[in-house]
């Protein structure tokens, strides 16, 4: 298993009703996103973001979507999501879900999943406080190179 591939093994995850759009311009990218690069060419991009979900949330669904400015082809976005409250106490891992998605032709992806179950005539909220989200795309580090 080569590098790039064990990174973006590490972990997958998802979040609620939040678009991120990025681009690879370290000065163009979004608050709370970082670039690593793993080789001359590409690099993968790193966004944080937080979830808020509330006790009385009745929506069934969460996702993640947004568009990739210069998006690597064949490299599905990794979504980590990580809660809060488990941090707080110490608990290093924290990990609640992990995901990923492809990415489209025009640089799109979506993932979406579900927060909220009904059994036998009510809600159960399968998620509930803070969590931390960290999305993982990889990108062209000079896009306007990438199309020759």
């Amino acid at each position: 298993m080569n590098k790039i591939t064990m990174l973006l093994a590490n972990g997958i995850i998802a979040i609620m009703f939040i678009s991120v759009f990025s681009t690879s311009f370290a000065d163009e990218l979004p608050s709370g996103s970082q670039i690593t690069p793993l080789d001359g060419n590409i690099g993968i991009e790193k966004t944080v973001l937080t979830l808020s979900i509330p006790d009385n949330n009745d929506l069934p669904w969460v996702f993640v979507e947004g568009k990739i400015a210069n998006p690597v082809l064949d490299y599905p976005v990794i979504i980590q999501i990580y809660d809060n409250d488990d941090q707080v106490k110490g608990n290093d891992v924290g990990a609640v879900h992990f995901a990923q998605t492809d990415v489209n032709e025009d640089g799109t992806y979506e993932y979406k999943f579900r927060i909220n179950d009904f059994n036998d005539g009510s809600f159960t909220n399968l998620f509930e406080g803070d969590y931390t989200v960290k999305i993982f795309k990889v990108v062209y580090l000079f896009p306007n190179l990438s199309s020759t």
